[in-house]
């Protein structure tokens, strides 16, 4: 009898993977468009099934995984928060990429104490060019909505006007209040709720709230620039900040000043996939990398140095995926898993990954069968994409890899995702 299970076990997980291959294969869910899946069994070493997973997908925000690999690489606890020189009565600046100054979400002052403390006279570096405010792929018209702020070398307040009413009567506020004069109550704005509006090239804002017991909280990016991020860093510290030439400062000897963990960083950009945070933890990555910000040079790098294992060469454009023009394949998006899971921590990267049916983007759905989530994964969304990639842990115990990757779809995503959710029920309850 104890020889037969082993052989009991074999069968009964050979025919849950043909129970998985058929409802991937077959399934009139996912033939409404492009699908790839491939889902591993690392302590075996073993695929147990794969379809296109040697195709290329957009991978919409699977590529915060690459950003993140890349950033725990080349990091560290934590991240340059400015390039500084002192020289005489003298202390110049400029940015690294640090997502975090006076940023809404957290509370590091690093730089404001470092800055508002010095005796000597500030001048700012200004190194914006480096930095293209939107990435190549990007579509124009994001600049009205949250998830689409401007990257640039050193961000203020996000690079994001907060609005927030609660139920109370004409409670309504916002943040940066240094934006005030740009930022107008206009009726004439149509809104069944509230409505709130920016121009395009400029840092006009107009808005009209409609109900006087609504309670929100909508971020609306705004126009950066070297100048705009220098008068609002002076308003806050109270001193006066000159700009000078950054060609002439770029190749003196200078310090990095540490700042926020890193840690923070990742877990609000994985969990609620921050676009913000992953595009500036790539201007950080280059920053570290080449002491400048050339985040095209630093994808490179990253490639020839710590990607060159994957089984098909990524094209790779940007830190969140908000471009189209990122394309990925499902077996080199299991390799990244497989890197992941090796050299970060496990507790890690169940703190960091959304968690089905319990936190981040997944929390409404992979619901397990007790409190324990079965799936952390990344999602990945755009026009006609969903991509759903991470780690499935099984009833049985086992750890298994798994990329869901589907383009050119015409349907809802909420049905791709119930269809997905069967398929990896599936695998988590019978596997």
């Amino acid at each position: 009898m104890k020889k037969l299970l082993p052989v009991l076990f074999l069968l009964f997980a050979a025919c849950t993977v043909q129970k998985v291959k058929k409802s991937v294969r077959d399934s009139e869910v996912f033939n409404q468009g492009f699908t790839g899946f491939m889902l591993v069994d690392p302590a075996k070493d073993k695929v147990l099934y794969a379809l296109n997973e040697d195709k290329y997908f957009t991978p919409a925000s699977n590529t915060k995984m690459f950003t993140f690999y890349a950033a725990y690489k080349v990091l560290g606890d934590q991240v340059n928060a400015l390039d500084y020189v002192e020289s005489g009565d003298s202390l110049i600046f400029w940015g690294t990429g640090d997502p975090s100054l006076m940023h809404p979400d957290f509370e590091d002052r690093t730089v404001l104490d470092m800055l508002g403390n010095t005796d000597k006279r500030l001048y700012m570096a200004d190194n914006f060019d480096e930095v293209q405010a939107y990435a190549s792929g990007w579509s124009w018209n994001w600049f009205h909505y949250y998830y689409g702020p401007e990257r640039s070398a050193m961000p203020v307040y996000g690079n994001i006007v907060r609005f927030t009413k609660t139920a109370e009567a004409d409670n309504f506020s916002f943040s940066p209040h240094f934006l005030a004069p740009q930022i107008k109550e206009d009726h004439s704005l149509p809104a069944r709720e509230y409505a709130i509006v920016r121009s395009q090239h400029i840092n006009d804002f107009r808005y009209h709230v409609v109900g006087e017991e609504l309670s929100f909280e909508t971020d609306k990016p705004f126009v950066t620039s070297a100048q705009l991020t220098k008068e609002m860093l002076a308003d806050t510290l109270g001193k006066d900040i000159m700009m000078v030439d950054y060609d002439k400062v770029k190749n003196r000897p200078h310090q990095k000043l540490k700042g926020i963990a890193t840690d923070s960083l990742y877990k609000q950009m994985l969990k609620i996939s921050d676009n913000f945070l992953a595009e500036q933890l790539m201007v950080l990555v280059a920053d570290q990398l080449s002491d400048s910000l050339n985040v095209r040079g630093a994808i490179q790098y990253l490639e020839e140095n710590y990607l060159s294992d994957l089984p098909d060469a990524p094209q790779w454009v940007d830190g969140s995926g908000l471009s189209s023009q990122n394309k990925f394949t499902p077996r080199s998006i299991i390799k990244l898993l497989q890197k992941i899971k090796e050299e970060v921590p496990e507790e890690k990267i169940f703190a960091y990954f959304p968690s089905g049916g319990a936190s981040g983007t997944i929390r409404s759905w992979y619901k397990s069968d007790d409190e324990h989530p079965y799936v952390y994964a990344k999602t990945g969304t755009l026009s006609g994409v969903h991509c759903l990639s991470g780690y499935l842990l099984t009833k049985s115990g086992k750890t298994l890899h798994f990329s869901f990757m589907h383009n050119n779809y015409v349907i809802s995503s909420s049905e791709l995702k119930k269809e997905m959710e069967k398929v990896l029920y599936l695998i988590y309850d019978q596997y």
